[in-house]
Formats: structure tokens, sequence, C-alpha cells
């Protein structure tokens, strides 16, 4: 049986969930953002030991790209959360930007170009 894929809203709820089990709470969005920085960082390393000609030393634990790059997700969600951000909100504006910015940014699979529209 397939698992039921989450949304964002749903991601959002379950780390609420997680972090109200607290008293601390939610930290300050500049500590939080001193979190990502550090996941995205550690994220950083990954990509290098795993595409990068750095490779980890043998003594080295084994993460991966996939483990940090969901460190990031959280760290991200946490933020928004703090901040009382909706990431689906959020994330449909981006896309719309993209979209309409981006458009003819790079080369397209279909060949349409600016000139044509």
């Amino acid at each position: 049986m397939q698992e039921e894929k989450r949304s964002l809203a749903s991601m959002q709820e379950e780390v609420d969930a997680y972090i109200q089990q607290f008293k601390t709470g939610y930290f300050s969005p500049l500590a939080l953002l001193a979190r990502i920085t550090e996941e995205v960082g550690e994220l950083a390393r990954e990509v290098n030991h795993s595409y990068g000609e750095k490779k980890k030393k043998p003594d080295e634990a084994p993460n991966s790209v996939t483990e940090e790059l969901g460190d990031v997700l959280i760290m991200s969600i946490i933020m928004a959360n703090a901040l009382e951000i909706d990431l689906t909100e959020s994330f449909e504006r981006n896309m719309d930007k993209f979209n309409r910015r981006d458009q003819f940014r790079f080369e397209r699979n279909d060949g349409r170009t600016k000139e044509e529209e």
C-alpha cells in the first residue's frame, strides 16, 4: 500500500505540534536563521563529499545529502511557523513569480522563445 503524500500545511502542523511539546517554543528569527545556516553548511559538506573532489575521511560518520536536505527543510518549516508564514501560499506566490519572470530565462525543451510571445 502506497503512503499518502503530506502537504506543506500538514508538515507545518506536525512540526508545530512537535515544537509545542517544549516550554521553550520557537526560537527567535535570528537564532532560527543561524540554525538554517548551520544546516545548509552541513548540506554543502555532504554535497562536496558525494559529488565533489573532497571525499570523506575513513573515520567520518556516514551522512547523506537526503538527510541534510531534510534537516534544511524542517528548519525552514520551523522558521516559517515561528514567523506565521503559510508555506503553501508562499510556494504558490513564488512559483507564479518564477513562471512569469523566468519563463524564457533558459533554453526551453519546447523551443519557444520570448520573441515568439
